[in-house]
């Protein structure tokens, strides 16, 4: 009972955490982390424990999901250069940066061990990023490269966790001996993604009740992940493929009656996970804290704290060096690609200072084996860089966004337009040779509709309760095979179409009541 009222006092407290959050505009996590920490030196506070092993599952494969199914394969193409190397070489820079600081630090720590530690604090979290970054109205450039930075990024740090953790147990590292199981790894995940979605899509094609279907899609996530974390592959690259390619056929098949469920329990499963995240971590600094003496605590804490520099001017070192090469080799001429964007400076600046760490490295320093070297030295470390980062990055990233002046983008807007008054259109010629009384009605209900879509690009389009509840239904289907259409073709981007999707299925749900 004590643990229970525990759970329900903490979920409160952290409503209330996100609630001032959202007041002050900072990131909620930052309020989170704190809270954690505190919270392992409450006096007979609560003391749970976790599986190593479960960390990653729990709390990294559905939110890693629902990352991926909001992810734009057009957005990502589009930024295909800033993403990869951030992906790939600021992950690789920060890792070894951090790795040889630790053995620099700390003599007696196997390599193995520093490149884990390094592996762990490299991957920036873009969700505190970009809570901020909407509220802001950045250009949208910037929050797609953020967003889709997140999502990889996760994928190559934990990659390279993966081949530390089991160059620690065999007690070498050999590149020679890891490289196939690597290459096997990023191939096999991306196709083991897919075919676990066509399976997924498959089974649950019959599904029409909401509880049963968000039973189905919570247990698709966890199931996927360990089969690929039992068969040697990457759970996150496989995540990733399996989510982007449910959000590519779902939406056409399913109804809004299960969508909207959907959404808002996935929302709130997300901001749970992350709560009991940060308070479960939160709570293994306490047996490491009271086992250290004075001597080694002080140490640690230096440790920690040259971590959290060096994590953060990597990161700065690195993007305003690929900002100022490459807009010095546009200057020059040497790059003519009309699909490269030249960066701002400003800009280059803002995702610099984007780099607070979350949920993965916490999961991945609690996921290490208990027997890991320097195990707390590195959970205390993953720690302290979380909250550091969180606080002093969280917290000055609006003043810094706002001090920049930087031009506001309103391209989503644009695209939900136009998405708009084709779908709206496209729902008026579906019952235009309707000579019913019903259809009369909805013809100008409709064209109300489409006169305020084209003359208000900002603007919502509410439904009214009229009569012609079946024609209305037709309508909308029509409505959303042309919404379809559109972001087949790469006419607009996933976030016009979440937005229009929404609007539609308050229609499909008004009209169905």
């Amino acid at each position: 009972m004590t643990t229970f009222e525990w759970i329900i006092g903490l979920l409160l407290g952290a409503v209330a955490l996100s609630a001032l959050a959202r007041r002050i505009k900072v990131p909620y996590p930052t309020f989170l982390a704190i809270g954690g920490v505190l919270l392992a030196f409450v006096p007979h506070g609560p003391s749970w424990t976790l599986e190593p092993d479960l960390a990653l599952a729990l709390f990294v494969a559905p939110v890693l999901l629902d990352a991926a199914y909001d992810t734009s394969l057009r957005d990502l193409r589009d930024n295909w250069l800033p993403v990869s190397t951030l992906v790939f070489l600021a992950v690789g820079v920060t890792t070894a940066v951090v790795a040889v600081l630790a053995r620099w630090l700390v003599p007696d720590m196997p390599w193995a061990a520093a490149i884990a530690l390094g592996a762990i604090v490299a991957p920036p979290d873009a969700a505190a990023a970009t809570a901020i970054l909407r509220q802001v109205n950045l250009p949208y450039r910037i929050l797609k490269i953020l967003e889709g930075e997140s999502l990889l990024n996760d994928a190559s740090a934990l990659l390279i966790y993966r081949v530390a953790v089991g160059a620690v147990a065999v007690e070498h590292l050999k590149w020679s001996e890891f490289a196939p199981s690597v290459v096997l790894a990023l191939a096999g995940s991306l196709v083991a993604g897919y075919l676990f979605a066509r399976l997924w899509l498959l089974l649950s094609r019959r599904v029409s009740e909401a509880p049963s279907a968000i039973i189905l899609q919570f247990a698709g996530a966890f199931t996927v992940w360990i089969v690929a974390d039992r068969i040697g592959l990457s759970g996150i690259l496989t995540i990733v493929a399996y989510g982007i390619t449910i959000a590519r056929t779902a939406p056409a098949r399913t109804p809004a009656r299960l969508r909207v469920p959907a959404y808002a329990v996935w929302e709130t499963t997300v901001f749970i996970l992350n709560v009991l995240a940060f308070m479960v971590i939160g709570m293994q600094l306490r047996p490491i804290w009271s086992r250290l003496d004075e001597v080694v605590r002080t140490e640690y804490v230096a440790v920690a704290a040259c971590v959290l520099a060096a994590v953060i001017l990597a990161r700065i070192v690195w993007l305003m060096s690929y900002v100022v090469t490459l807009r010095t080799r546009v200057a020059q001429r040497l790059l003519l690609r009309r699909n490269i964007v030249v960066p701002t400076v400003k800009g280059g600046m803002v995702v610099a200072w984007c780099g607070m760490r979350g949920i993965v490295t916490l999961a991945a320093a609690f996921a290490l084996p208990e027997n890991f070297p320097y195990r707390d030295l590195i959970l205390l470390t993953a720690v302290a860089v979380v909250l550091g980062s969180l606080v002093i990055q969280g917290l000055t990233l609006r003043p810094l966004i706002l001090a920049l002046k930087l031009k506001q983008d309103n391209r989503v807007a644009v695209e939900a337009a136009r998405a708009r008054a084709i779908t709206y259109r496209a729902a008026l010629d579906e019952i235009e040779g309707d000579p019913s009384e019903e259809a009369e009605i909805l013809r100008l209900e409709y064209r109300a509709m489409l006169m305020r879509a084209e003359s208000d690009p900002h603007g919502g389009v509410p439904t009214s309760e009229l009569p012609a509840d079946p024609l209305r239904r037709r309508a909308i289907g029509a409505a959303r095979r042309s919404l379809l259409k559109l972001r087949r073709s790469e006419e607009i981007g996933d976030d016009a179409f979440h937005q229009i999707e929404e609007e539609l299925d308050h229609a499909e749900l008004s009209a169905e009541a």
